[in-house]
């Protein structure tokens, strides 16, 4: 369990946008520090858990996560076969 320190500034709106963009039909979870994140509410927990030094490092490494790929491809499955 998350615990969300009480006098920690709250993440911003483009912040909270990009998370939610990131993480919308994603099925391959996200991970930061080694912890896997698979919702965007989960990541912004783990964010506001975080002191801003190394709040602004994971948000760094899932922003780059972002780039990956979102689903798991099966390979067999492509191309479909033609009739």
């Amino acid at each position: 369990m998350t615990v969300i320190k009480e006098d920690a500034p709250p993440l911003s709106r483009a912040q909270n946008r990009l998370l939610r963009r990131i993480f919308n039909g994603r099925t391959i979870p996200v991970f930061a520090d080694g912890r896997p994140l698979p919702t965007n509410k989960e990541a912004g927990q783990y964010l506001l858990s975080l002191d801003l030094p190394d709040r602004e490092r994971a948000y760094a490494e899932i922003k780059e996560q972002a780039k990956l790929p979102r689903r798991v491809v099966d390979p067999t499955a492509w191309p479909p076969d033609r009739m």
